[in-house]
């Protein structure tokens, strides 16, 4: 199986429906397996404190009402669960606390992720664990003994995972990917290793693809003119198109690392040593 593409939707949906199905249908076309989304209980995941600071959006002028503006409820995940189904693409979403994982459950998600801010939260890596199904955890903002800790939890349940170098800042500057990262972790915890880029442009994804990473995610936006603060890491659908089509092409010419004399050569190589006494040869 070649790399698993993740399209991150996030929050760049902005609250509507109608944006994320856009997205979902950005994704489909060019390629990707999944699309991923963000569930949060907001008065757990954030203080009184945070929620009541003041901050102008679409939603009102407090905190509070711009989260709750982006949060997605019953009635827009089963339109999602749906439309997905419809779209033949799957969809999961990072919980970042226990009761969105268990909001989740009845959807009957094949995958779930850790996302870098929820990676310390010992008690919800077990409540994820238990459910044993293949997770991604995103290891932005982390060390290795937060990633130990992590690891182990998953492993006492006998849950598949795999790791994803990340780092967390949005956008990340080019000159800290840190790609070699990806080599470091797979040797370190003998698992699958992928990225999940928050960087502007495409190179940096490239390069990831051929250290050989299991699986690659990006957040995705119609236009990166619109509001949100993901919106800056994100790319728009020509963009999502041209990664998965040069993600694909890598894939291919990384090849298997045995050296031979390919068949196309031997005319050439006939014909430019043809003052010479050779035969082609294993």
């Amino acid at each position: 199986m070649g790399i698993f593409f993740i399209a991150e939707l996030g929050i760049n949906h902005n609250g509507r429906i109608d944006i994320a199905k856009q997205l979902i249908q950005v994704a489909k076309d060019a390629g990707c397996d999944a699309v991923k989304l963000q569930k949060r209980t907001i008065d757990r995941v954030y203080s009184k404190e945070q929620l009541d600071q003041p901050l102008q959006s679409p939603w009102g002028t407090t905190r509070r009402e711009q989260k709750m503006g982006l949060e997605f409820g019953q009635k827009e995940y089963e339109e999602i669960d749906r439309y997905c189904q419809e779209m033949q693409i799957e969809w999961f979403a990072s919980a970042w606390d226990q009761e969105s994982l268990k909001f989740l459950e009845p959807f009957e998600l094949k995958y779930n992720k850790v996302a870098s801010a929820i990676l310390v939260d010992l008690e919800m890596l077990e409540a994820i664990a238990k459910q044993r199904k293949h997770t991604f955890i995103s290891t932005g903002m982390s060390t290795f003994k937060d990633i130990d800790r992590a690891v182990e939890i998953f492993k006492k349940h006998d849950c598949p995972f795999e790791l994803m170098h990340c780092v967390a800042t949005y956008p990340m500057d080019d000159t800290d990917a840190n790609l070699k990262c990806i080599h470091t972790l797979r040797e370190r915890y003998k698992c699958n290793v992928g990225y999940s880029g928050h960087e502007v442009g495409l190179a940096v994804s490239y390069a990831a693809a051929a250290l050989g990473i299991s699986s690659l995610e990006r957040h995705i936006t119609l236009n990166r003119s619109m509001y949100g603060s993901d919106q800056a890491a994100s790319i728009e659908p020509t963009g999502l198109r041209n990664l998965v089509s040069a993600v694909r092409k890598i894939e291919k010419a990384m090849g298997d690392g045995v050296k031979r004399l390919n068949q196309n050569e031997i005319p050439i190589a006939k014909k430019l040593r043809s003052h010479l006494r050779w035969e082609a040869s294993e």
